[in-house]
C-alpha cells in the first residue's frame, strides 16, 4: 500500500475494460472504443492513431509497430511491422561517400514506414472495424486541434532548430518558428488529410498513389534511395514469440530483428545472479542489474539483427549454458571494467496496452524513433518520416549491416507475461535503448517485490548515457549512489527521465484487470 501523504496515484482497477496509454486522450478513445463494443486489437489501433497527432514527436504513420495479442483461449500471436531499407540501400556507398556509421537523420535514415500495413494486418485477422470507424478522433484532433500536454511540450521545444531545417516539418510541426506551448491549441491539418484518405482507402492509400509518391519524392529530393516501388512490397509478419521463464512465468518477446531478446537475456541473469532477492531500493540490486545489463546489451550490438542475417538463434542466446557463461562475468562486489559499454542514444517512442471484456490482451507500441523520427516531413501530406534505419551498422560484414530489403536491429518491444496457460501482464517500457532495462526493472518490481503496476512504474531508474556514465533518477537516495561508486561506477544525476511505460495486470482469481501508466509521460490508465 503506498504512502498517501506523499505524491503519487494508485493503480486503476476495473473489470469490463481497460486501458494504459501515455496520453490521456489516446486513453479516453481506447475506453471509448471499448464502450461501444470494439475489442482490445480495435481500441489499440484507434489510440494509436490518435497519438501519430497528440505525441507527433514520438509516434506517426510514417513510423513502425510491433504487437503481441493474447486470445481469451490463451493463444498468442506476434506482429513485426517494423519496415525495410530501400532496395538501393548500398553500405559500401555510404562508406565511400564518408559515412563511419549511419546518419542518425536525413534523408538515409529513413526506411519504409510499417505501422500503417500492421495497423490493418491486425485488424483484418483480430478486429471488429476498420479504419473508417477507428480514426474519427484522430482525424477530428488533427483538423480542430488539440491540447499540448506539458511532456509533449517540453520534448518538442527541444527539437525546434531541427524541425526549423526541413520544409515539411516547419510548416506542419511549428508555429512561426516555435513549438507550440503547454496548454495551447496546436492543429495539423494536413495530417487529417492524410488519415482521411486511409480512412476511406485503406493501407493501400498510403502505401500506393499520392501519399506514397510524396513520401519518395520527398526522400529522394534530399539524396536518399527509398521509392515507391519500396513502399509498395511493404508488408507486416505474423512472428512466433520467443520466451524465456521467470519467476513462474513465461515472458514473450517479438524475436528479431527485434531487441526484446535483450530483455530476455538480462532476466535470465537476473536470476542467476539472485538479483531478485535484493531489497528493491538497495545498491545490491542496481549493481547486478547494470552488470547484467551491459552484458545482455553487449550481446545485442555484436549478434542482433535481421532474423535472416543472425548467425546464432534465438534458442542459443536464452540456453541456460549461455546464461551460465555469461553470468560468470558479473562480480557482485565490482564494476567490470574490462566490458565495453554499448552506447545508449536518446530516442524515445509511445507504448499502450489494451485488454477487453473477453480477456483479450493487447501489446502494442508504434514509434518513429527519435524525436520526430528523421526530421523530414512530407509538405503535402504531414507524414513524419521514421529514422529507423539510423539502427543499422555500416562495419562490414556486420549481421545488422545496412542492405537492401533487410529489417534493422529494432528498439521497440512489446511483451506479455503468461502463467498457466493464459495472459497475466500485458506490458512494455519505452524510451529507445532503454526499454529490455526497462522491462526487467519494472517486471521485477511485480514478480520479485510485489508492487502493484502503478508502483512498479513509479520506482526510480538507472541507466547510463551515451558515454557510459550512469544516470541515476532524483529518487536513488544518496546513499546508494555513493555504495555504487564505491563498486567502481561512474554517477551522475539525470537530466531527463528514463522512458516510461503502461502495465494492465489480468487477475483471474477476483476477475479484475489492474492498470498502471508511468508518472514521466502524460499519460493515464483508465477502464470501467
Amino acid at each position: 500500500m503506498r504512502r498517501f501523504d506523499l505524491p503519487g496515484r494508485s493503480p486503476v482497477i476495473a473489470e469490463n475494460g481497460l486501458a494504459a496509454t501515455s496520453h490521456p486522450l489516446a486513453t479516453a478513445t481506447a475506453v471509448a472504443v471499448l464502450r461501444e463494443g470494439g475489442n482490445a486489437v480495435d481500441a489499440a489501433v484507434a489510440a494509436s492513431a490518435v497519438l501519430c497527432v497528440v505525441e507527433p514527436h514520438m509516434t506517426g504513420i510514417g513510423g513502425d509497430c510491433f504487437a503481441i495479442i493474447a486470445e481469451p483461449d490463451g493463444s498468442v500471436h506476434g506482429l513485426n511491422g517494423s519496415g525495410r531499407a530501400p532496395e538501393a540501400a548500398n553500405a559500401a556507398g555510404l562508406r565511400e561517400a564518408g559515412f563511419d556509421e549511419m546518419p542518425q537523420n536525413g534523408p538515409h535514415s529513413v526506411t519504409v514506414p510499417g505501422a500503417v500495413k500492421a495497423w490493418e494486418t491486425l485488424l483484418e485477422r483480430f478486429g471488429s472495424r476498420g479504419f473508417d470507424e477507428l480514426f474519427g478522433d484522430a482525424i477530428r484532433y488533427a483538423e480542430d486541434g488539440f491540447a499540448v500536454h506539458a511532456r509533449v511540450a517540453r520534448d518538442w521545444q527541444r527539437q525546434v532548430a531541427a524541425l526549423a531545417a526541413d520544409e515539411g516539418a516547419a510548416m506542419h510541426c511549428l508555429i512561426g518558428g516555435q513549438a507550440p506551448a503547454a496548454g495551447s491549441r496546436f492543429r495539423f491539418p494536413a495530417l487529417a488529410g492524410t488519415l482521411r484518405a486511409m480512412a476511406k482507402g485503406g493501407a493501400k492509400a498510403f502505401y500506393e498513389g499520392p501519399i506514397a509518391a510524396e513520401i519518395a519524392d520527398t526522400v529522394q529530393a534530399g539524396g536518399g534511395v527509398l521509392s515507391q516501388a519500396d513502399l509498395a512490397m511493404v508488408t507486416a509478419d505474423w512472428v512466433e514469440p520467443i520466451l524465456t521463464r521467470f519467476r513462474d512465468h513465461d515472458i514473450l518477446e517479438i524475436p528479431p530483428n527485434g531487441q526484446g531478446i535483450t530483455a530476455l537475456i538480462l532476466l535470465n541473469l537476473l536470476e542467476a545472479c539472485g538479483a531478485g532477492a535484493c531489497p528493491p531500493q538497495s545498491a545490491d540490486r542496481h549493481h547486478l542489474q547494470i552488470e547484467a545489463a551491459r552484458l545482455a546489451y553487449s550481446v545485442r550490438d555484436h549478434m542482433v539483427s535481421d532474423s535472416a542475417t543472425m548467425r546464432v538463434s534465438p534458442a542459443d542466446l536464452l540456453s541456460d549454458a549461455y546464461t551460465e557463461r555469461l553470468a560468470a562475468w558479473i562480480d557482485r562486489d565490482r564494476r567490470n571494467a574490462g566490458l565495453r559499454v554499448p552506447p545508449a542514444p536518446r530516442s524515445d517512442t509511445v507504448y499502450l496496452t489494451v485488454v477487453d471484456r473477453d480477456r483479450r490482451a493487447v501489446s502494442f507500441i508504434n514509434s518513429v524513433y527519435d524525436s520526430f523520427g528523421s526530421k523530414i516531413v512530407t509538405p503535402q501530406g504531414g507524414v513524419a518520416l521514421q529514422n529507423r534505419g539510423a539502427c543499422f551498422s555500416l562495419e562490414p560484414d556486420h549481421p545488422n549491416e545496412y542492405g537492401p530489403g533487410k529489417r534493422p536491429l529494432h528498439t521497440i518491444i512489446p511483451a506479455m507475461a503468461m502463467r498457466n496457460g493464459r495472459a497475466e501482464i500485458s506490458f512494455g517500457v519505452m524510451g529507445g535503448a532503454y526499454q529490455p532495462m526497462g522491462q526487467a526493472h519494472v517486471l521485477s518490481n511485480m514478480l520479485c517485490h510485489g508492487m502493484d503496476p502503478q508502483a512498479a512504474l513509479d520506482d526510480p531508474r538507472l541507466f547510463w548515457g551515451e558515454d557510459g556514465v550512469l544516470e541515476a533518477e532524483t529518487g536513488i537516495a544518496e546513499e546508494v549512489r555513493g555504495e555504487l561508486g564505491a563498486r567502481g561506477h561512474t554517477l551522475r544525476a539525470a537530466e531527463n527521465p528514463h522512458g516510461g511505460g503502461q502495465v494492465i495486470r489480468i487477475d483471474h482469481d477476483s476477475g479484475f484487470l489492474i492498470g498502471g501508466s508511468d508518472p514521466r509521460k502524460d499519460g493515464c490508465a483508465l477502464g470501467w
